[in-house]
């Protein structure tokens, strides 16, 4: 991490892989608390309180450009792990006679590139599943709720961002821009539906026919990020110089991280498909 592919500066070299994989600790720490609402099941009210949270985090101000920043470390600390990766094997073509690294460092030490490689696709394709489909895909759902307006008779209504309800498939009313619901005759906006990633969620991995095995890979990918964590969390310390007497607390910290953070990530799609 001291020895930066990307970056020449001999300050810049020893510490902003360390402080970009902590600013990504810290994202984990946020995204874990907000998903963790999915715990709270598949009701109407469950799901709103969700989705509540989703406009929030795309909508804020302030979250957006921590979304950025967010985006900006992931980039970094990806293609500068990888080239630094294949800086130290051009530094060392031919290996030492006597080696036995099983012995001198640990397994994630041993294999942060290529750990860091499966946390980058991971990280590709969970974005496709849910980010892009959240910002970009014209099909994407609107919260519903079923009503009984009258005994046995039942109608669906859009949850509207102030509290309210529009009837679906009223002609009065149209969607227009994904989210935006207009007056029909009058062509004017009178309402803002919840875009939901609630439901996409748990579609996607209660899918009839792959969302076991999705929900296997997602376990496989936190067992991956918790390896790449034990040695990342202390190594990023290391690297600023915080080590000598708060090396024990650090390691102490950094393993209950990296064994907590990721199982309650894994908890969530094992409970969404395992409780239906």
């Amino acid at each position: 991490m001291a020895k930066s592919a990307l970056l020449k500066s001999s300050l810049a070299k020893k510490y902003w892989m360390a402080l970009t994989g902590l600013f990504l600790c810290l994202f984990l720490t946020g995204h874990l608390l907000g998903n963790l609402q999915l715990l709270a099941g598949n009701s109407p009210e469950a799901a709103l309180k969700f989705n509540k949270y989703a406009l929030f985090m795309t909508t804020n101000p302030a979250v957006k450009i921590l979304s950025y920043l967010t985006y900006i470390s992931i980039i970094f600390h990806a293609i500068d792990g990888i080239m630094l990766a294949f800086q130290n094997k051009a530094a060392r073509p031919v290996a030492y006679a006597m080696n036995k690294p099983q012995v001198n460092s640990s397994f994630a030490s041993r294999n942060m590139a290529v750990l860091g490689t499966v946390i980058l696709v991971f990280i590709v394709t969970h974005m496709v599943s849910f980010w892009a489909r959240m910002h970009f895909d014209e099909k994407m759902p609107l919260q519903k709720m079923t009503i009984a307006v009258q005994p046995g008779m039942n109608q669906d209504f859009y949850l509207t961002t102030d509290g309210g309800y529009v009837p679906v498939n009223d002609p009065t009313y149209v969607v227009k821009n994904r989210t935006e619901i207009y007056e029909a005759n009058a062509n004017v906006k009178v309402k803002e539906a919840y875009k939901d990633l609630h439901k996409i969620t748990f579609d996607f991995f209660r899918e009839p026919q792959y969302g076991l095995v999705f929900t296997i890979l997602y376990v496989l990918s936190m067992v991956v990020l918790a390896f790449h964590l034990l040695h990342g969390f202390q190594s990023a310390f290391q690297s600023l110089g915080v080590n000598n007497k708060f090396t024990p607390a650090i390691k102490m910290l950094g393993t209950g991280f990296a064994i907590i953070v990721p199982l309650l990530f894994a908890i969530i799609p094992l409970f969404i498909h395992f409780t239906k």
